[in-house]
């Protein structure tokens, strides 16, 4: 009856803990009530040599927390100094590049003050404007052009759907379920294209060089720069598949490669670790599949000024970095290493070991061995080689 309350209702009894805390005379406020604090009357006091102890370990814990504290703070001062900093360099940049380099291009670009500004990265509202002008236009396409090769991509991709009869006519030597599978592999290359991002969902046959593309130029330009880069030798060799001329690339490669880094270089011997096993992926997608994006852009930036010798600049200088990490791996293990490259890469790292790499071997440059090895492998089949080493 005692726990029943005005209304009849039986109540609940009061809980052993809350009659203990009736019983105290203190309630401790915090862990320095605890440690400070007198202990209530009905307790032993504490002797003074377990209290001077207590409030020594209290001082102590109250000194490092401050000290971690400071510590926090000029690290977050640190970074944002940093980013001031960072952020003031780009705006200069920017300004310099709309200023003074973009309208007097073709008198600066190979100047060695715009050549710096390049190595350094080019600001991101300038990037597709310099990439444009950097890999030209060759192949002479214009915006209209562009125009009509997107109205006709876009009726065959409605054909494709639909199964019209301008599909039958054109593929008549194909049935209905390989123009689906056709389509199919379509989609799957979209989202397979930097998913991370979704906004090439609904871009058609998109792949990782014209997503670094759109993302930096609009998107008849973008076009316009994907068909002349993929008119370069090197691409067009890569992506035509065309053996005897890849295999020539490896081997200019593994020229500097052997002269950049000989302990590396003999290790992936021994271990039968071929350049094809790491560099295909990379130059294909020019690293943008490989890299953090941010990352790739910056080796974009180079690579629309050097050319091809600085995408394989850049595979020596990942090589460089790793160098004491690749030479404790067996095959297996270097093999996914280099074909799955950490995520979180600083593109300050990178360019300083690519800064290391030297594209000079026995006083020949990259074109040089190319070239010699190009021919060499045109005479081989005479049985005249021209090369020797």
């Amino acid at each position: 009856m005692e726990y029943e309350d005005k209304a009849g209702r039986p109540s609940r009894p009061p809980s052993p803990k809350q009659n203990v805390r009736k019983n105290l005379d203190f309630e401790p406020l915090s862990t320095t009530a605890l440690i400070l604090e007198d202990r209530p009357a009905n307790l032993p006091a504490k002797p003074a040599e377990e209290a001077q102890k207590h409030r020594q370990q209290y001082e102590e814990m109250v000194l490092q927390a401050k000290k971690r504290e400071l510590k926090e703070a000029q690290r977050r001062r640190k970074q944002l100094e940093e980013r001031c900093k960072v952020e003031e360099s780009i705006g200069n940049a920017v300004l310099t590049w709309n200023n003074e380099i973009l309208p007097n291009w073709e008198t600066m670009w190979c100047s060695k003050k715009v050549r710096d500004l390049w190595w350094q990265g080019i600001p991101p509202s300038v990037r597709g404007k310099v990439w444009s002008l950097a890999i030209g236009n060759e192949l002479n396409i214009t915006h209209e052009l562009f125009d009509i090769c997107l109205a006709r991509a876009k009726e065959r991709w409605r054909s494709l759907s639909t199964g019209g009869s301008e599909v039958e006519n054109e593929d008549a030597g194909f049935s209905a379920a390989d123009r689906e599978a056709s389509l199919e592999l379509i989609k799957l290359d979209i989202s397979r294209t930097f998913p991370n991002l979704c906004i090439f969902q609904q871009v058609q046959g998109m792949s990782f060089i014209a997503a670094v593309l759109i993302l930096n130029l609009d998107t008849a330009d973008a076009f316009i720069a994907f068909s002349n880069l993929l008119n370069k030798p090197c691409q067009m060799a890569f992506f035509r598949v065309d053996h005897g001329l890849m295999l020539t690339y490896f081997a200019a490669f593994e020229v500097f490669f052997e002269e950049n880094l000989p302990k590396l270089f003999a290790h992936f011997k021994k271990n039968n670790l071929t350049a094809d096993i790491y560099l295909i992926d990379w130059i294909f997608t020019l690293y943008s599949k490989s890299l953090p994006l941010d990352l790739a852009c910056r080796i974009w930036d180079v690579f629309c000024r050097d050319g091809e010798e600085f995408l394989f600049r850049t595979a020596l200088g990942i090589l460089k970095l790793f160098e004491d990490i690749l030479t404790r791996m067996d095959f297996i293990h270097s093999a996914q290493f280099l074909t799955r490259l950490p995520e979180d890469l600083p593109a300050d790292e990178v360019f300083a070991a690519i800064s290391t790499v030297q594209m000079q071997s026995r006083n020949k440059k990259w074109a040089q061995v190319l070239s010699a090895l190009q021919k060499d492998s045109r005479e081989m089949e005479k049985g005249s080689p021209s090369l020797r080493h």
